[in-house]
């Protein structure tokens, strides 16, 4: 009975696969597969401050489009991680990702409402979760320095769009009684890894010009947490949120770009 039960389960996941889209990127390394799972980090809370932003009728940076965007983004490196996973841990984890995945990906498409948004940024934070144990799996797997680099700068992503939501869900005015705690933890979390990656030998010199222009942005977040100020305009967190992206992202392709040297 157990194994019947246990067939039905794995041909119902089979089932809510994005499988009627064939994957448009292909993974052919390890230190690539921990680059693109980070990647599946940080667009859980890209997606969740593009959210807000089409929520409250804001237009600066075309969220309404990125939001359409990052969903097939995340569908596409979905299919290429399940296609790369070797060992039975990762290929388990991927699993969780796309059962956490998959409803969440009807809501996000649907038209955004404050009324759901408190649980979509949970259920998010939950699928954040399953993303990450999944890139620290394929880090493991890789079993070099360079993996855990390209882990910790690739996190600085999602770390710059954390921020970013948590600011964009209290302006929408969403109630969140742990905002402070969320937030004091990202941006420390970022500061962490950043004076890491600095020291880090695996940091060329062209790396270090982008990890000084994503800390010059990141500023910005100290200076308006120590304001305490209700009056955030979202267009400059959007933007700034995505500065620091642009050049983390292009720091990390850096160090994925020298491992396969």
């Amino acid at each position: 009975m157990r194994s019947g039960i246990k067939k039905i389960s794995k041909v119902l996941l089979f089932v809510a696969m994005p499988w009627s889209m064939a994957s448009a990127i292909e993974i052919t390394s390890a230190v690539d597969a921990v680059d693109i799972a980070g990647k599946q980090r940080m667009y859980t809370q890209r997606m969740l401050k593009d959210y807000a932003m089409v929520g409250m009728n804001n237009t600066f940076g075309k969220p309404h489009e990125d939001l359409k965007r990052l969903i097939v983004n995340f569908d596409d490196h979905l299919l290429a991680l399940i296609a790369y996973s070797k060992s039975d841990a990762t290929k388990k984890s991927m699993e969780q990702v796309n059962r956490l995945w998959v409803p969440l990906k009807a809501i996000l498409s649907a038209t955004p409402s404050v009324e759901k948004v408190e649980q979509l940024q949970k259920d998010l934070d939950t699928l954040l979760k399953a993303a990450n144990e999944a890139t620290q799996l394929f880090a493991k797997e890789l079993k070099q320095a360079s993996g855990e680099i390209v882990n910790l700068s690739g996190r600085q992503r999602m770390l710059s769009q954390r921020m970013a939501s948590l600011y964009m869900l209290k302006v929408w005015g969403v109630k969140d009684s742990e905002f402070k705690m969320k937030l004091h933890s990202a941006m420390e979390e970022f500061k962490s890894a950043q004076a890491k990656l600095e020291a880090s030998a695996l940091s060329t010199e062209e790396i270090h010009g982008y990890l000084k222009k994503a800390k010059r942005s990141f500023t910005f977040f100290e200076m308006m947490n120590k304001k305490e100020s209700t009056h955030f305009v979202p267009s400059l967190i959007y933007k700034k949120s995505n500065d620091i992206l642009i050049n983390m992202n292009e720091a990390t392709h850096k160090y994925v770009a020298n491992e396969a040297k």
